[in-house]
């Protein structure tokens, strides 16, 4: 059966590839220590989602970090510290994500089966074209090949702008709004999901907000992975997510509960988010 659905917009690490999204940790923990002033893992993770600049800019606003580069460079930061940390960023993130590009279990079933429902695949990114020139033809050889795919930067504004998902979704000729659906592992991500008048799916099991590897996180008793999910479902409820599952492998609950909800003739943010997490697939 054709669906009423008519594009899914997919983000791309912890959503797609890189199980718990750790590629940036990677690259930016690199990065400043290189500069020599640390950042530890829960400040970088704090602002994922985001354009890598603004991802930057975030970090070294926070009091802590401000303070630790005042105490290493004698000086505040300033944008020529952003850029110089952007010029190294550049080429630790493509090294870091072509090390992080497996596809999360159950991605390229999801799209594959999205199309033969006649939904159209588009997706959009935290990282630069530059980030992602490994990760695209690595996607497509395991199966994933979106037909719309908007990097940072190519927008006036990154999230939690709506502009990327409406660059893609004029790229795939996808309209109403309020037949299009934007998926992300990052509560930024569904703001902008929101903020573009789509659909939202928060993932609260590969991405960001956990920050587990697949065979570290399915590793763990049901109860200790509800449990680590139970504070990531509370943000994506804050940010105004419609619905919440666990990984893309569990995105055909989703699309059936909007599909209903589109033949009641129901709209994005009309309910309380709901969470999807344990039912049948």
């Amino acid at each position: 059966m054709m669906s009423d659905i008519v594009a899914v917009l997919f983000d791309w690490a912890g959503t797609m590839i890189d199980f718990g999204s750790r590629a940036p940790v990677m690259a930016m923990d690199q990065v400043f220590e290189k500069a020599g002033v640390s950042a530890d893992e829960g400040t970088i993770r704090r602002y994922m989602g985001m354009a890598k600049r603004e991802h930057v800019v975030s970090i070294l606003s926070e009091d802590a970090m401000a303070g630790r580069w005042h105490s290493a460079k004698g000086r505040d930061w300033s944008e020529a510290d952003v850029d110089a940390l952007m010029v190294e960023l550049e080429p630790a993130m493509a090294a870091s994500a072509s090390l992080c590009r497996d596809l999360i279990p159950g991605a390229a079933t999801c799209a594959s089966a999205l199309r033969h429902k006649g939904i159209k695949v588009g997706s959009t990114t935290g990282y630069t074209r530059t980030m992602m020139a490994d990760i695209i033809p690595a996607a497509a050889e395991q199966g994933y090949a979106p037909d719309a795919i908007v990097c940072a930067g190519e927008t006036a504004l990154g999230r939690p702008a709506p502009l990327m998902l409406w660059q893609a979704m004029a790229e795939l000729s996808a309209w109403p709004t309020g037949r299009c659906v934007a998926v992300d592992d990052a509560p930024v991500g569904i703001v902008a999901g929101r903020n573009a008048g789509l659909w939202t799916i928060g993932l609260a099991g590969s991405g960001n907000g956990v920050g587990m590897t697949y065979e570290d996180f399915t590793g763990l008793p049901e109860d200790e992975r509800m449990a680590r999910m139970t504070p990531v479902i509370g943000e994506f409820e804050v940010a105004g997510a419609d619905f919440v599952i666990e990984s893309v492998a569990d995105l055909c609950l989703a699309v059936g509960a909007i599909e209903d909800a589109l033949a009641k003739g129901q709209m994005p943010g009309m309910t309380p988010t709901r969470t999807l997490i344990g039912q049948p697939a």
